[in-house]
């Protein structure tokens, strides 16, 4: 029974790697108390640029109560900034792929620990270790998930990807707080005993004490380690090393030209989708998105707009005579790739409220897409960002008329909104009257 029990988790002996111990742990464990912080902050940016408070269409997460505490009205300047913000996010969240495998390797002994729980204390800590591991495995996976568009989860990845960042992120800051001074002083006792002068036989000694002190304060050191086939610092190079990788293979995506051919892992990486003034990355095909070519000529095709007056039915041959405006503006999308600025051409979002009684400070509008399926097949844009001169229902872009692929007959373009809220292939305008 006693070599029985030497061979189960739950044992000492069971976990021989010498690479385990409070040293490897806690380089890890400061690098993601660097990096956690960041991607939770970004995802929250990510969520408030929908803004969720404007209409129950923009809001994927109705229940959110208190934990929207911090939505405030997401701005049109600077033009790059959702670009930046949710570029950092998924690229950040990609790169601390192996850092985070790495630390829960390295910290896979404790969830066999015996007794499970030893006091109150103690089952605090496992509580809220659980939820930490849980919490890290469900963001990054779910994440990984939505960026390759792969959408096999059991409901929406919005609410799932909220919710469970705010459980995994308080989970995150309770162990921070328990851990972080413990992994600090590891941390400054490496860089200080390399700062000592070599000496061969002191640096025995000191790997041996060492080894001592390691296992006298963390019970993630084996008892009977195998022989080491790698150093710890070969193992946190070789961590480095993959994220990395991963880096370098993901982040092209947030640029044009040679370096998005470097996305090897991403689904929008590789060649743009043809060439030309359209030849730019699209998220969706008029034909993915169910759109009728019939719906989209210029016999068939209506542009509705409603407001305080009533309402108006353009086509498309009444937008072009409008007074056309430029803009220069960027796509960027919440799977974290973007394109630079493309040069917009159309009717002012404020020109068309005019037409319907806003003659002054435009309203916030509810736009409708020909779109019958899908999400945001409808979004809302808050007042500001209609009456920004820059925010446009486009008509052409770079010189040429839109693509079906791009959004013909007519498209929103708005500075610093997400990908989503500039609706492709728009049917109805309502202003002053969200649904």
């Amino acid at each position: 029974m006693r070599d029985l029990a030497s061979r189960l988790p739950s044992s000492p002996g069971f976990w021989r790697s010498p690479l385990r111990g409070p040293r490897f742990t806690s380089v890890l464990g400061l690098v993601l108390l660097v990096g956690v912080p960041v991607l939770f902050v970004t995802g929250l940016l990510s969520y408030a640029a929908y803004n969720p408070g404007l209409s129950p269409v923009n809001d994927k997460t109705p229940d959110k109560g208190i934990l929207g505490f911090y939505l405030f009205s997401w701005p049109t300047g600077p033009t790059w900034l959702y670009r930046l913000t949710q570029g950092v996010h998924v690229t950040l969240g990609l790169a601390l792929i192996p850092v985070l495998l790495a630390k829960l390797w390295s910290v896979v002994p404790r969830l066999f620990t015996l007794p499970p729980v030893r006091s109150l204390a103690h089952a605090l800590e496992r509580i809220s270790l659980l939820l930490l591991v849980g919490g890290a495995l469900f963001e990054f996976v779910t994440g990984v998930l939505n960026v390759q568009l792969d959408y096999v989860f059991p409901g929406s990845f919005y609410p799932l990807h909220f919710y469970g960042a705010w459980v995994f992120f308080a989970a995150f800051l309770a162990h921070a707080a328990l851990k972080t001074p413990a992994a600090v002083r590891t941390v400054r006792s490496m860089r200080d005993a390399r700062r000592r002068p070599p000496d061969a036989a002191d640096q025995a000694a000191d790997r041996a004490a060492d080894r001592t002190a390691d296992q006298a304060a963390d019970d993630l050191v084996a008892p009977a380690p195998d022989a080491p086939t790698v150093s710890r610092r070969g193992a946190l190079w070789a961590v480095g090393g993959g994220s990395l990788l991963l880096l370098a293979t993901s982040a092209g995506r947030s640029f044009d030209g040679p370096l998005r051919s470097t996305a090897l892992l991403a689904p929008h990486g590789g060649a743009e989708p043809g060439g030309g003034p359209n030849g730019f990355q699209i998220n969706k095909t008029a034909a993915y998105a169910g759109i009728d070519p019939a719906e989209t000529g210029e016999e068939a095709w209506r542009l509705v707009v409603a407001g305080r007056t009533g309402t108006v039915r353009l086509a498309r041959a009444d937008l072009l005579r409008m007074r056309q405006h430029g803009a220069a503006l960027p796509i960027a999308c919440v799977e974290g790739w973007s394109t630079s600025d493309q040069a917009w051409r159309g009717v002012r979002l404020r020109d068309l409220a005019a037409l319907v009684g806003f003659d002054g400070d435009p309203p916030d509008v509810f736009v409708e897409s020909l779109q019958r399926a899908g999400s945001f097949r409808h979004g809302a844009l808050r007042a500001n960002q209609v009456a920004d001169p820059r925010s446009l229902l486009a008509l052409s872009v770079n010189g040429g008329t839109l693509s079906p692929d791009h959004g013909y007959p007519a498209r929103i373009i708005v500075p610093a909104a997400p990908g989503v809220l500039n609706t492709k292939w728009v049917a109805r305008m309502t202003f002053g009257g969200l649904a």
